[in-house]
Parts: C-alpha cells; sequence; structure tokens
C-alpha cells in the first residue's frame, strides 16, 4: 500500500501487527486511524488484539496453575485431546 491510499479492511488486518508493535510510519498510522475511526469491525479487531496482547504478558510474568480437570476440559473444547497426558 502506498501512502497516499486509504487503507480498507483487508490491508488493515494485512498491516495489524506491524501496527499494533508500533513499526509503521506515522503516515500510514494515521490512515489506519482514520479507517478505524469510522469502522467498528477493524476498531474491535484492533482493541481485541491490545487486549490479548495485555493478557498475555500479564499472565507471562505470573503463570496461572489450573486444575487438571479445568486443563482436560480445555483440551477437549479445543479438540486437542491428542496432547493431553494420561
Amino acid at each position: 500500500m502506498s501512502e497516499n491510499e486509504q487503507p480498507t479492511c483487508q490491508t488493515l488486518l494485512c498491516l495489524l501487527s506491524d501496527y499494533v508493535d508500533g513499526e509503521l510510519s506515522e503516515e500510514l498510522c494515521r490512515e489506519i486511524e482514520r479507517h478505524t475511526a469510522g469502522c467498528d469491525n477493524c476498531r474491535v479487531v484492533i482493541d481485541t488484539l491490545r487486549k490479548t496482547i495485555s493478557l498475555y504478558r500479564a499472565s507471562a510474568a505470573e503463570p496461572a496453575e489450573i486444575s487438571t480437570e479445568t486443563r482436560d476440559h480445555l483440551f477437549k473444547t479445543l479438540n486437542l485431546e491428542d496432547y493431553m497426558q494420561h
């Protein structure tokens, strides 16, 4: 995408990681911010990604212990039963 193009939802998704990481030019960031000001779907995607990163960083700092029952339920829900330790 050139600096003069307006970002589309598809373009935004391709640039999302670099945008959230602060690796895009200021002009491109402004264009994305203009787009998200009028696009609820893209704004939700960006907000969700930022919250996910924040939660991940918080949990990585203090890993939580989960019960075997909870872990087994999670693996079954995600269809990862082959990875369950018995």
